[in-house]
């Protein structure tokens, strides 16, 4: 045997290098092939049901979105409404005084913005559920869960939720607006801004409260209908009631007739006649239907002019200077003494408390 027959045998014999092991075994064609057939097979087999599902949450979606455009839009065109109803309604100065531009503004933003958001969240939420349920996802242990963290919230911001509530109310009940001037109890001023859940009040030095709509218990609107200006007169009971009666009644007859109180005075100046009767004197009561607010203005005024009406008719007001001409009373000589002690007579009831115990005498 030659030496390239001896190389080409021992070449030929010889073992196959072994695949390495960390290799990654390449796939045939053949499996490829079927692979791209079962994927193409479940494909074909599933994709009425993805598109019945996507055509689904797309409609649930679309008529979630229109809902709650065409909601929020009348919505917002019947609380327009209600203020042009409001608006005109009564051309008298009291309902143009109860509905005042801002008032009508801040009163539908507040019940707008509450029904809007109301509408919003019922809407949107039930679209999200059925968007839910369209995937086959269970749904009782979500909402058992939303129950529960509700309750959850319900407790922990019971006093936000009362605030909120009441603010709601008032707002709807129009108990009270901007420009008014209210006794919330808790403090009271003129209303600059009235929230769903605290409401600003500017005080009587310029302070301004923060009122939680909550913590109101009652309300006082003193801007709401009319106020009533009431003067209580005292005169020396020996005047002449009639005198006093016309006295009176030519103040307010030529008040009512001048500026600017012809327009805070909403009815006639009214002598109502005697309120107490006295010794000395006597108490004339006098009263007047005034603009809301304006009582202490007018109440201010009508003394100033009765005031000045008596010292020009000589009717004397007790306690005031005396009428020239007039006699003075004569004085009493004991108006300056000190009224006797009791302790003065040894046998009244102070003196004989006070005087000390005689000890009792004992007998050998």
């Amino acid at each position: 045997m030659s030496l390239s027959a001896a190389v080409l045998s021992a070449a030929g014999s010889s073992p196959s290098p072994s695949p390495s092991p960390t290799a990654p075994a390449v796939p045939s064609l053949r499996e490829a092939q079927e692979s791209a057939t079962n994927a193409a097979g479940w494909v074909e087999e599933n994709w009425s049901t993805w598109l019945a599902i996507g055509l689904r949450v797309l409609l649930i979606v679309v008529i979630a979105v229109v809902l709650r455009a065409v909601v929020r839009r009348a919505i917002t065109k019947l609380i327009d409404r209600m203020n042009r109803r409001t608006g005109t309604a009564g051309s008298t100065a009291l309902s143009g005084l109860l509905v005042n531009a801002e008032r009508r503004r801040q009163r539908s933003e507040a019940i707008g913005s509450v029904l809007r958001s109301v509408a919003s969240f019922l809407i949107l939420g039930t679209a999200a559920l059925m968007v839910l349920g369209t995937f086959q996802i269970n749904l009782a242990p979500l909402l058992a869960s939303a129950g529960v963290a509700g309750v959850a919230i319900g407790f922990g911001a019971r006093n936000l939720v009362t605030d909120f509530l009441s603010g709601v109310f008032m707002i709807l009940e129009d108990q009270y607006g901007v420009g008014d001037s209210i006794d919330a109890g808790v403090a009271s001023g003129e209303v600059i801004e009235v929230g769903l859940r605290v409401t600003k009040l500017r005080g009587d030095n310029g302070e301004i409260w923060y009122v939680r709509n909550g913590e109101v218990k009652r309300i006082g609107n003193l801007s709401q209908g009319w106020s009533t200006a009431g003067v209580d007169v005292t005169v020396r009971s020996d005047e002449d009631l009639e005198k006093v009666r016309e006295t009176i009644a030519g103040v307010g007859e030529r008040m009512s007739k001048e500026e600017p109180w012809n327009e805070m005075l909403w009815g006639p100046i009214e002598v109502l006649g005697l309120d107490s009767v006295l010794l000395d004197s006597m108490v004339v009561r006098v009263s007047a239907k005034t603009m809301p607010g304006k009582s202490l203005t007018v109440e201010r005024e009508l003394r100033w002019r009765i005031k000045r009406a008596f010292d020009s008719a000589g009717i004397q007001i007790v306690g005031g200077p005396e009428v020239p001409g007039q006699p003075a009373g004569t004085p009493d000589p004991t108006a300056g003494m000190a009224a006797p002690s009791a302790y003065a007579s040894t046998v009244s009831p102070q003196s004989v408390a006070a005087s000390p115990i005689t000890p009792p005498s004992t007998s050998k």
